[in-house]
């Protein structure tokens, strides 16, 4: 690539001038530009921020799983389940229902298969996303019932190092508060739904950053990917508003009727 002559070099200088003047400018029209949290995410791209995790070691483990279809069928976080002989969801203290597991190809999702299932998370259709959506994540942090409440920051690439390198789109979300009041990290919280201010599935919780208080989960996208994996049409009806006033009333609600469960990975 050939560089601009000297000419051109100014004529941009004075054109990224003239810009930085009006972004540091007051705007006095009467019609303010819209606060960032307001604006739309651009789709996924390779330029995107990169975010590196590691997958945990193989053994037992729990996370959090939801129902996707009353017959039967769940999702979770691919490394709760990736090295589970078999895993189980449990319908409460020292009971469970045995769950095949199914990977979902070059995805940090899994689906799992029980006899018998829970009432289905309702899907959030496509649309566009924007800064500031606020987002619950209703689940098992370190195995006992909790929820965070978040807000959609941007995306970001996630590589994961393991004895398979994988890589994902994702999508950042920035730590508002949690119930109960834990401390550091969630662990467990892995393979949450993402829920909408309606109540509705936006992706699957996959990884967070307990130091930035930082949330990382699977796109709308990938979300769509898994359930065609798994043969689920997106269940239609609207979910229970939430918001953050109520977002620990509306978590119990969903771990009440198992639609979101505890579950770990049987040693044998």
């Amino acid at each position: 690539m050939k560089l601009p002559s000297a000419p051109d070099w100014l004529a941009y200088l004075a054109v990224a001038a003239a810009l930085a003047v009006v972004a540091v400018a007051p705007w006095k029209g009467p019609h303010r530009r819209a606060p960032a949290r307001s604006q739309m995410l651009a789709p996924s791209s390779l330029f995107d921020p990169a975010v590196w995790v590691s997958a945990p070691p193989p053994g037992p483990g729990a996370g959090t799983a939801f129902s996707v279809s009353p017959r039967g069928v769940w999702l979770t976080a691919r490394h709760v389940v990736e090295n589970c002989p078999r895993a189980a969801i449990l319908t409460g203290p020292g009971h469970g229902v045995v769950a095949r597991v199914r990977l979902t190809p070059g995805r940090e999702t899994a689906i799992l298969y029980t006899e018998g299932g829970a009432p289905a998370l309702p899907i959030a259709a496509a649309g566009d996303l924007r800064r500031g959506e606020r987002a619950f994540h209703p689940g098992f942090p370190r195995n006992r019932p909790g929820e965070a409440a978040s807000e959609l920051r941007r995306r970001a690439n996630l590589f994961v190092r393991g004895p398979w390198f994988r890589a994902e789109p994702v999508l950042i979300f920035a730590e508002l508060d949690r119930q109960p009041a834990l401390r550091g990290a969630l662990a467990g919280l892995s393979g949450a739904p993402v829920l909408d201010s309606a109540g509705r599935v936006l992706g699957v919780t996959v990884a967070e950053a307990p130091r930035r208080r930082r949330i990382y989960a699977t796109t709308p996208s990938s979300l769509a990917a898994a359930l065609q994996e798994a043969g689920v049409t997106s269940a239609a009806d609207a979910g229970e508003a939430v918001d953050r006033s109520d977002y620990g009333l509306v978590a119990d609600a969903l771990r009440a009727r198992l639609s979101v469960a505890e579950v770990v990975c049987l040693a044998r």
